[in-house]
C-alpha cells in the first residue's frame, strides 16, 4: 500500500502536521490496513454535509474511547480544493490521524484520474494490496456506520480482527430475553459431567446437559 505514495509525503493532521517522508514512516501507518481515500472540497456542499459522518465512523473505530484497538484503518484526504486556505479549513476539525497529500503535490489530482472519480465526496476503499476493495463507499458508511468495516475486513482478507464495540468489553447483552434461561438449561454440571445421575440415568440426556 505505500508503494501508492512511494516518493511522497503525508501529513498528519495534527497540531505539528507530522511529515511522513520516509518509506519506513509510510509503510508504519499503510501497511496490513485497509485505506481509505477520501476525495472532497471545501465549497462542495455534498462534502460539508458528509463530513461530520466520516469523521464518526473513524473516529469510533479508531479511537480507544470507543474500542479497545484501533481498527486497521488510515485515511488520506485527496483534496480537490482550489486553493491551500481551503484544504486547510476542510481539515480544521477532522482527526488528528487523517493523512493528506501537501496541496503542492499533483497526486492529488492524479489520484482522481487513477481511481476515477467523477463526484465529490468519494471514499474509495483499497485493500493493504492496493487493489480496489470498494470505488465509492460514501452511501455504504452513511447507511451502515462502522458496522460495515467487518465486512471490508473480511472481504479484504484481514486476519487480525481488532474491531470491538463499546458493549463488548463487558459482558455482552442477551440476544433475546430467554438467552440467560438457555445458557443456563444447557450449562454442564462439573459433578456430573460424563456420568449418570443419582438413580443411575443418563441425566438430562446426552453429555450430562442440565
Amino acid at each position: 500500500m505505500a508503494s501508492l505514495f512511494s516518493g511522497r509525503v503525508l501529513i498528519r493532521n495534527n497540531s505539528d502536521q507530522d511529515e511522513l517522508d520516509t518509506e519506513a514512516e509510510l509503510s508504519r501507518r499503510l501497511e496490513n490496513r485497509l485505506v481509505l481515500l477520501f476525495f472532497g472540497a471545501t465549497a462542495c456542499p455534498k462534502c460539508q454535509a458528509f463530513a461530520p459522518i466520516l469523521k464518526d465512523f473513524f473516529v469510533r473505530l479508531t479511537d480507544e474511547f470507543y474500542v479497545l484497538r484501533a481498527a486497521q484503518l488510515a485515511l488520506v484526504y485527496v483534496s480537490q480544493d482550489p486553493t491551500e486556505e481551503q484544504q486547510d479549513l476542510f481539515l480544521r476539525d477532522m482527526p488528528e490521524k487523517w493523512l493528506f497529500l501537501p496541496f503542492e503535490d499533483d497526486l492529488r489530482r492524479d489520484l482522481g484520474r487513477q481511481f476515477s472519480v467523477e463526484h465529490l465526496p468519494t471514499v474509495v476503499v483499497l485493500k493493504p494490496s492496493g487493489d480496489v476493495l470498494t470505488r465509492d463507499a460514501t452511501d455504504e458508511i452513511q447507511r451502515l456506520g462502522p458496522a460495515c468495516f467487518a465486512n471490508w475486513q473480511e472481504a479484504a482478507e484481514v486476519l487480525d480482527r481488532n474491531f470491538l464495540q463499546p458493549e463488548d468489553l463487558e459482558d455482552p447483552v442477551p440476544r433475546s430475553l430467554t438467552e440467560p434461561l438457555r445458557r443456563r438449561k444447557y450449562r454442564v454440571d462439573p459433578a456430573t459431567r460424563g456420568g449418570r445421575g443419582p438413580e443411575g440415568g443418563a441425566e438430562g440426556g446426552a453429555g450430562g446437559l442440565l
